[in-house]
């Protein structure tokens, strides 16, 4: 808007840190020197001109005039409410600020011209809503502080002009805002600057008062629960004098518990730091509900609880020796421990090096052969408890050493949970199936294990549950697995391996006697009065109906049989007592499984052809026979080289390649036509496809497979091998050698060849097995040839077997 060319000449009322703006009414001190200056001037001035006096309103700010003021009239000169001088001054109309001047007075005079800032008549659309939006904020800007009475003047005031200038009057707009206002000479600029500092005012108004109500519901909140808790507490009070209960009887006092508990030092200590917690946290604290459970569990751990040892040396041999028959190994190194404990105590050397003498063993071999039963027995045996902790697909590491106190439902690990449910700090813990422990993304198990299952630092085991060290020392750990190969190396290295190997036939024999057969009566509802299995039977059950290293399926296969006989018994066919004899198993739980191939018609054998040699191994579920199947191809096809099928390992194949190309070599002196070997192909196969194969032991298996396939003469029946073959034909030591003669005799075999370093193996064979057996030790692949092959049939040669 232009303004007008009207001079003024007026004398200048700073007004600091304030700013008027037209139609604004206000008091001002005249103990102020420049106001009471500027008004005396004003007043002098108007002595010589009609009217009232005037004078220009200009905001200083930090010492600076604004560029724009406000002509005023003083309308009244007194005193104010609080006694002092005053004068009472309105707004007019803004001046733009000159040149200064000179005048009358001690005042400042400047030059000034009126701006005109009229709004154009008739209003624009757009302009009536902004009036009506910002006459609806002011009101409910109004109505929130209660100043009903200024709502209807808001509302009467048409002017845009003076409806913009009456923001003035609005304590939250600040200094700078308001000289922004005074400045703006268009008066629908200024209405639309108004609104947006009213309508920034009542955003942030809101926020402030959702805050302010949020704040005061949650201390609503709080205030309830304390009360509730004061009631709760005065209720429990009158209970207790009401039952005659004094405060110190309270079951929650953690202090007195810990200090009557029978704790070592430092677990006291630091017990005893946990309730000094635990009393300055406050009842609404999460903290305190974790502080409880970790001292109840320290509360409850058995710090000082053991059980003496029976150094009974003999009852305790008596009594591993009626629970499980064989497993000698195992008795003997149970009865070594006990024996050099009871010296041990003897002497006064229970601790030494700050180490009690607790003992770690591993138990390896395959299922069934009574690892897990071990435990009870070796317990039961010394006179402790016996805890077992089963680790089966555990996969996480907290598992083993516990969870941190800082997550929710954390928890001791399995160890401390065992030493806990013992309820004492020498018990026998049986860590079952510790080959099946895993690995993941939470962590490797068998690394925690390796603190736990070190005799040189067990005695310090912490767990992260715990925080404070838990002596194992004293602890027999039982580790069982079946492969162990599966064992971590490391883990392997801090146990003692004892191995269990499989039971012999007459083993079996004693086992169901004794154990298996008592056990089954019961659970069938027979007594020994009723049902007679006889030794027999049994011996055929063990041998034909079952072909296992352990009993588990012995058992079963009695079981079965215990169970038709009752059944029969119920339905009326037959009746008790009755005796179950070797004719009679056939009858009852149908024909035998596993017929030894000496058993067999000699044309049915899988030996009666050229070509099939039997081999030995051992699998995760004891030792086994193997078959190796030989042929070469028709030299029409062309199919020239090695094929080798039935799953096999690359070490295998390497043995296959081996025995081949020793034969290339060395055919001639063997008096083997080594020539079908350049122009035909040959093809080795292993039955039992399905079965993953792998090692070296097969190496003389193959060699003597292709001897007698290219020789003709037939591999004998009662024959069995294992052994690595070398390049000059030199046969290797290979392992397992109890597991796989345990395995031939099972399968009816009565001649085994190993090599001739594993002959120290042989003690550890049981003497029945054997004098059952008729064991070549062997050096060379020739010696193997010898025994293993029949000898050559008098006229023709027997028909060299070809692939299909």
């Amino acid at each position: 808007m232009a303004s007008t060319s009207i001079p003024l000449t007026l004398p200048v009322l700073p007004l600091d840190d304030e700013v008027v703006l037209p139609g604004m009414v206000v008091p001002l001190d005249l103990n102020d020197g420049d106001v009471r200056a500027a008004v005396e001037a004003a007043q002098a001035a108007a002595r010589n001109q009609p009217g009232k006096p005037r004078v220009l309103l200009v905001p200083r700010i930090d010492g600076t005039y604004a560029s724009t003021g406000v002509l005023g009239t003083v309308e009244q000169v007194g005193r104010l409410a609080d006694g002092d001088p005053g004068a009472l001054i309105r707004g007019r109309e803004r001046v733009r600020i000159g040149a200064g001047t000179t005048g009358p007075g001690a005042a400042l005079w400047v030059e000034g011209t009126v701006v005109d800032d009229r709004a154009p008549d008739p209003l624009p659309g757009h302009v009536v809503e902004l009036v009506k939006e910002y006459k609806a904020l002011a009101t409910s800007w109004l109505r929130k502080r209660g100043a009903w009475q200024v709502v209807d003047r808001v509302q009467a005031i048409d002017d845009v002009s003076a409806l913009a200038d009456n923001s003035g009057y609005s304590p939250f707009l600040t200094t700078e805002q308001k000289v922004e206002l005074l400045e703006t000479a268009d008066p629908v600029a200024r209405l639309k600057l108004a609104t947006q500092h009213l309508r920034d005012h009542l955003a942030e108004q809101d926020v402030a008062e959702t805050i302010a109500k949020d704040v005061q519901e949650g201390v609503d909140k709080q205030q309830r629960e304390f009360l509730l808790r004061r009631q709760l507490e005065a209720v429990r009070k009158e209970l207790r004098e009401l039952n005659g209960e004094t405060e110190g009887e309270e079951s929650d006092d953690y202090r007195a518990r810990v200090e009557a508990a029978d704790l070592p030092e430092k677990v006291r200590e630091a017990a005893l730091k946990e309730v000094d917690k635990l009393e300055r946290s406050s009842d609404q604290s999460p903290e305190g509900s974790w502080i409880r459970t970790w001292l109840d569990t320290v509360l409850e751990l058995p710090w000082n609880e053991r059980t003496e040892d029976a150094y009974d040396i003999q009852g305790a041999k008596a009594v591993l020796d009626a629970e499980h028959a064989g497993l000698e190994d195992v008795k003997e190194r149970i009865t070594e421990y006990l024996a050099v404990r009871k010296r041990r105590a003897d002497r006064g050397l229970g601790v030494v090096g700050g180490r009690r003498g607790g003992a770690v063993l591993a138990l390896v071999g395959p299922p069934g052969v009574g690892k897990t039963s071990l435990g009870e027995s070796v317990a039961h045996a010394m006179g402790r408890k016996f805890v077992r902790v089963a680790l089966g697909g555990v996969r996480d590491e907290a598992e083993i050493r516990g969870h941190r106190r800082t997550y929710v439902g954390a928890l001791p690990g399995r160890i401390v949970r065992a030493i806990k449910e013992a309820g004492s700090m020498n018990p026998v813990v049986l860590l079952d199936e510790i080959d099946k422990v895993g690995s993941d993304f939470r962590g490797d198990p068998a690394a925690a294990l390796l603190e736990v299952l070190d005799p040189a630092q067990n005695h310090t085991f912490r767990d992260h549950y715990l925080e404070v060290e838990l002596d194992l020392s004293d602890v027999v750990f039982l580790a069982t697995a079946n492969v162990l190969e599966a064992i971590p190396e490391a883990l392997l290295d801090r146990m003692e391996l004892v191995r269990l190997d499989g039971y012999t036939e007459d083993e079996k024999v004693v086992i169901a006697r004794d154990h298996l057969l008592p056990r089954q009566l019961e659970r069938a509802g027979l007594s020994g009065d009723e049902v007679v299995i006889d030794e027999g039977a049994l011996r055929k059950l063990a041998g034909e109906y079952t072909r296992e290293a352990g009993v588990r399926n012995l058992e079963r296969s009695i079981a079965r049989l215990l169970r038709k006989v009752a059944a029969q018994h119920e339905l009326g066919e037959r009746e008790l007592p009755y005796t179950v004899t070797e004719d009679d198993l056939r009858g009852l739980i149908g024909r035998p499984h596993h017929v030894p191939e000496s058993a067999q018609d000699p044309a049915e054998r899988r030996t009666a052809v050229p070509g099939v040699a039997t081999g030995l191994a051992v699998t995760g579920a004891g030792g086994d026979v193997l078959f190796v199947e030989a042929s070469l191809a028709d030299p029409e096809t062309g199919a020239a080289g090695l094929t080798l099928t039935g799953q096999l390992g690359d070490v295998m194949k390497e043995s296959a390649q081996i025995a081949l190309s020793f034969l290339r070599s060395h055919g001639a002196e063997l008096e083997l036509p080594v020539g079908d070997l350049k122009d035909r192909g040959v093809h080795i196969h292993f039955p039992a496809g399905a079965v993953p194969k792998d090692g070296p032991s097969a190496g003389i298996t193959m060699t003597t497979a292709l001897a007698s396939l290219l020789s003709g003469r037939l591999v004998r029946t009662d024959v069995a091998m294992t052994g690595e073959v070398s390049l000059t034909g030199r046969v290797l030591p290979i392992g397992g050698v109890k597991q796989k003669l345990l395995a031939a005799h099972r399968a009816g075999v009565t001649t085994v060849i190993i090599p001739k370093r594993n002959e120290p193996d042989l003690d550890d064979v049981p003497a029945e097995v054997l004098d059952k057996l008729d064991v070549h030790t062997v050096t060379d692949v020739r010696q193997v040839l010898e025994v293993a092959l029949s000898p050559a049939t008098q006229g023709a040669e027997p028909e060299v077997p070809v692939a299909a």
